[in-house]
């Protein structure tokens, strides 16, 4: 399931956040790369090392667990601290699944959804094109500075070349309370049902019975 985020910074957000990496230094981004991963990441990544990843941290994952459709969709359980990738010409990022496990042996988490959510206006750089691999074919994914995407972390997905500018993304992980994407498919769906006849019809005994369904279903499939 791809599920777009809009809005998840506002301007004034992403301006503060442009501003903060400006003064961050940016290594290589195969450091953080797993064993085949390492071999198509050419790419830049802000040294979490640096002063001012706290405030960017606490500013962008601040709004992400907020917005309505993150919520709905992810059903965290644990969020990763993002890595803010840097994309200049020449950089891209190839075919890859992410690694299923991250982070140490203090706080290892399972990769269920991948997060992306871009950081600056894509009519300031060519290519850079999010490329995930889905049942339906190769979807590319080009946002608006400030929205985001979710996608299953166990797709194959790629970043095209960057051939003029810069892409600037923050990206993250989640593991879900719902292990199943299928599963958490269906619970989205649902929910948008229950939502909606929460909102328009609230005493109705089709509203109770939807939303005693949902939740049980949560309590049902979750993974604790």
């Amino acid at each position: 399931m791809l599920l777009p985020l809009k809005a998840v910074l506002t301007l004034d957000q992403l301006q503060g956040t442009r501003e903060l990496l400006a003064r961050v230094k940016f290594v290589d981004g195969k450091a953080s790369a797993g064993l085949a991963a390492t071999r198509v990441k050419h790419n830049q990544e802000a040294d979490r090392q640096a002063a001012e990843i706290q405030t960017l941290d606490n500013l962008v994952m601040g709004s992400l667990v907020r917005h309505p459709v993150y919520r709905a969709g992810a059903l965290a359980l644990k969020v990763a601290t993002p890595f803010y990738a840097r994309y200049t010409p020449g950089m891209r990022y190839g075919n890859h699944v992410d690694d299923p496990i991250m982070g140490t042996d203090e706080g290892l988490y399972r990769t269920d959804i991948a997060i992306t959510i871009f950081l600056n206006d894509p009519a300031n750089y060519d290519g850079g094109e999010l490329v995930i691999n889905t049942a339906f074919g190769e979807q590319q994914v080009k946002l608006p500075a400030g929205d985001g995407v979710m996608y299953p972390a166990s797709s194959l997905h790629r970043v095209a070349e960057v051939t003029r500018g810069e892409r600037l993304v923050a990206v993250t992980w989640v593991q879900s309370l719902v292990r199943d994407p299928a599963k958490r498919e269906l619970l989205y769906d649902l929910n948008q049902a229950r939502e909606r006849l929460l909102k328009e019809a609230p005493d109705s005994p089709d509203t109770a019975r939807i939303n005693t369904v949902y939740v049980n279903l949560v309590r049902m499939w979750s993974d604790i």
